[in-house]
């Protein structure tokens, strides 16, 4: 049997990591402090095997944001990264390379969830063809959702 191995990381390259062994369970968490620290509507993260984290490049940074709580993030760019608490890693769904098969599969904290969250998707959709054609002339500077042989220190600079 095959061995399960994950890659993903951070918006410049930085911090990139490598998961062996299954995932836990994936979720969404409507806490204040999540909504925070990702800068979003809820945090999507999943568990991680207990010794299957390996750091590649750089470590990410942390700030303790309760008495056993902290959330790590790349120092370079602040991309969220990690909930870690006593009982275990938890790694941002969004920071994997591979998120395809990552759909949470419960809400956490849904007392504290935003009152409109679950309209969104109910939106227009924006289908100007204009806007799309301009966006895919965009030059991305973010590290590519694979593993690198190099990558310069500062992410990609033209």
């Amino acid at each position: 049997m095959t061995e399960t191995v994950r890659t993903g990381g951070c918006q410049c390259g930085a911090v990139r990591f490598r998961i062996r062994g299954a995932l836990g369970r994936p979720s969404i968490c409507h806490c204040r402090m999540c909504q925070k620290q990702f800068g979003s509507f809820f945090g999507a993260l999943v568990t991680v095997p207990k010794d299957g984290v390996e750091w590649v490049r750089e470590e990410p940074s942390y700030f303790q944001s309760s008495v056993n709580i902290d959330r790590g993030f790349c120092a370079r760019c602040g991309t969220p990264l990690t909930y870690r608490q006593p009982g275990g890693l938890e790694i941002a769904i969004g920071a994997f390379d591979d998120r395809s098969d990552l759909a949470p599969q419960i809400q956490v904290n849904y007392a504290a969830r935003l009152p409109w969250v679950e309209k969104i998707f109910e939106a227009p959709i924006h289908d100007d063809p204009d806007y799309y054609t301009r966006q895919e002339q965009i030059i991305s500077f973010q590290h590519p959702d694979h593993e690198t042989a190099n990558w310069p220190q500062q992410g990609l600079k033209l």
